[in-house]
């Protein structure tokens, strides 16, 4: 819900999740719904809902008030369009979804358009939903393709994905060894279950893996029961862009070096029960966790255990097999990560609450229940949220991506606050840190372990509500705990008063000839040794102020930087262009892949946006929105410029 009460909650509007402000003043002055409302309307429905404001207006992050002189008649405007269905496919709005605010400066309307229910996709416009559908992306509205529309309709229609018959499959397209150990495993479980006492096709149909259509007569194996089952060459034939992918990599980063790895490679069936079986066992191999005693039996299915077996059932059950994207379990020093093609088929908020479930692959769920795997009535994600907290990590992350639709979950194992960062805090703010709100320390902590939080930092690292996380960085900053810098509105960073953060303007005027580019008071040079390096000396540099490489130097910062290829060395142009040389030859690189070439690149320096984008051969905008913005909030590379994250000549260095 967004707030505005006055001229200056306009402020805070940025920290709303999905935002449209428009004029809506019309030719005569008094007000007329703006035409591009309806593919701002069906994008949001189509993606994850969002606020569409009228009369305010939006330039470069900042909001300016405008007002409507006659909001009735725009209100009205809305609702005759909302139920027209040449017009719109489906009216999701009621009055409650529309507020008209009176203010001192003008009146303006806010209309919350909810994110649309799965069998209400694709949401489109003009009748037509192959050509008048849209998507919400990089807070712009872009029409979908005709294999997003088809995705959606697919989506709509069938309820259980996996239960097709498919025609000209038999048993010998099964795994032998699969069915016999999944059979053992359902006699493990319950000797007397009346399933065991079928054989052949009989035993597949009770179980969903054959299935007969009583209005067609069609017979065969299930899509469920090929994936469950299924020999490679079968799979690959009913779902061709099926790939399961399993990696263990060494270290806390995101190149995709791995030390160990299991994906279809001809060595075993490939089949999605397969992979379970030898993925799970991967994944709690070495898992560092206290056995429980339960009576005076030692328990080594620990809650930590239960998360990560319900994580990847989770995962395996609701894929999209039909997606261009393969299923990704990654496992790391410092987390478990889980990908699945498809997006989330329940609002975020009802899957984290439990109790509703809307399973993609119905019939293959159930094959896991029957063996003791998985959870019932949408119970599945709280018992992974659970077990994570029973060790006091922090919340696992769950979250989709629009391009391309997938689903993902990191289950991350860092303290929330650990040891040495409150000592931290209590030594700065005494007895009034333990007096205020667990989500006040948490946001204090997250400051003090990177320098700066922003709101969209805070909604990766907790579940409270945007509008209470905004609540507290204003009262925070009142009470004097952070400050900003400098500037409200989109992009907002916070850090603790007196921490002067370098900014570009500093950097590049110091990097000047003489003093008086120093702009007038060494209070830029921050008044603390740590950033002179301990000598004067840094502070004449030779060669111009650039180091023997070519890099600009400057004491207010931890590493040279490149902010031009021409004035850098041969040696070292030639090797940030060797290094980058897989994306300047592919425009369809894939995304890990990308991310690596950048974590190389910046590996010894900062390499500016637009350094960057040359040696990749990508534009700026799209390269910050699709990679560097992610790689930042995951501390796979670091800022040079904390306090302007969006500055042009904002600088990259990869962390670890």
């Amino acid at each position: 819900m967004i707030e505005i009460n006055n001229i200056d909650d306009l402020n805070w509007l940025y920290e709303s999740v999905n935002v449209e402000c428009k004029l809506a003043v019309g030719q005569d002055g008094r007000g007329k719904l703006p035409d591009d409302f309806w593919t701002t309307y069906s994008a949001f429905a189509n993606t994850h809902g969002g606020f569409v404001i009228l009369g305010v207006k939006e330039k470069q992050g900042r909001f300016e008030l405008k007002g409507i002189p006659d909001p009735d008649r725009i209100i009205k405007e809305l609702f005759d369009n909302l139920n027209n269905k040449q017009k719109v496919s489906v009216n999701l709005i009621s009055d409650t979804f529309v507020r008209k605010i009176s203010l001192p400066e003008g009146n303006i309307i806010i209309i919350e358009v909810p994110a649309a229910l799965r069998k209400q996709k694709p949401v489109y416009l003009n009748g037509n939903p192959m050509s008048n559908s849209y998507r919400r992306l990089h807070e712009g509205d872009r029409k979908c393709d005709d294999e997003d529309v088809k995705r959606m309709l697919a989506e709509q229609v069938e309820d259980d994905r996996d239960q097709r018959i498919l025609k000209g499959f038999g048993l010998l397209d099964l795994d032998a060894e699969s069915l016999r150990i999944f059979r053992q495993s359902l006699y493990d479980r319950n000797p007397t279950h009346p399933f065991l006492e079928h054989q052949d096709t009989s035993f597949l149909q009770q179980i969903g893996a054959w299935r007969k259509d009583r209005n067609t007569d069609d017979e065969g194996l299930t899509l469920a029961g090929v994936l469950m089952f299924g020999q490679w060459h079968a799979i690959q034939e009913a779902a061709p862009h099926y790939f399961v992918d399993y990696q263990e990599r060494p270290e806390a980063r995101t190149e995709n070096r791995w030390v160990d790895r299991i994906c279809p490679d001809g060595s075993w069936s490939g089949n999605v029960f397969d992979f379970y079986r030898r993925v799970y066992r991967k994944l709690t191999s070495d898992l560092k966790i206290p056995f429980e005693l339960k009576g005076d039996q030692r328990r080594d299915d620990t809650p930590v255990h239960e998360a990560l077996r319900e994580a990847l059932v989770n995962t395996l059950v609701h894929a999209d097999y039909s997606g261009r994207l393969s299923i990704l379990i990654v496992k790391r020093p410092d987390m478990f990560g889980f990908r699945n093609p498809g997006g989330l088929r329940l609002p975020i908020e009802q899957i984290l609450r439990g109790g509703e479930s809307d399973c993609r692959n119905r019939l293959m769920h159930q094959m896991f229940l029957m063996i003791g795997l998985g959870e019932r009535g949408g119970s599945g994600v709280p018992k992974i949220y659970s077990g994570w907290g029973s060790q006091h990590w922090r919340p696992p992350a769950l979250y989709q991506k629009d391009e391309p639709e997938q689903t993902l979950l990191e289950l991350r194992m860092l303290d929330l606050l650990p040891e040495p960062i409150l000592l931290k805090l209590r030594d700065r703010f005494k007895q009034n840190f333990d007096l205020l709100k667990p989500i006040e320390r948490l946001i204090l902590a997250t400051a003090e372990i990177e320098r700066v939080i922003t709101h969209q930092r805070l909604l990766e690292i907790s579940t409270d509500h945007p509008h209470d996380l905004s609540t507290c960085l204003q009262n925070l900053v009142r009470q004097g705990y952070l400050e900003t810098n400098g500037r409200a509105g989109k992009g907002t960073v916070y850090h603790f008063p007196g921490e002067n953060l370098p900014t570009p303007e500093q950097v590049f005027s110091y990097m000047g000839s003489s003093s008086e580019h120093l702009d007038g008071s060494s209070e830029h040079l921050d008044g603390s040794s740590e950033h002179l390096d301990g000598s004067s000396e840094h502070l004449m540099p030779n060669k111009g102020n650039r180091n023997a490489d070519g890099c600009w130097i400057s004491p207010l910062l931890t590493a040279p930087i490149v902010d031009e290829l021409d004035s850098l060395s041969p040696i070292l142009k030639s090797k940030l262009e060797t290094l980058t040389t897989p994306a300047r030859n592919s425009k369809r690189l894939a995304s890990e892949e990308m991310k690596t070439l950048i974590a190389n690149a910046c590996k010894e320096q900062f390499l500016t946006l637009q350094v960057l984008a040359k040696l990749l051969d990508r534009s700026p905008d799209a390269l910050r929105q699709q990679h560097l913005n992610e790689m930042v909030r995951s501390q796979l590379i670091g800022l040079a410029f904390p306090a302007t994250p969006t500055h042009e000549k904002q600088a990259y260095r990869t962390l670890r």
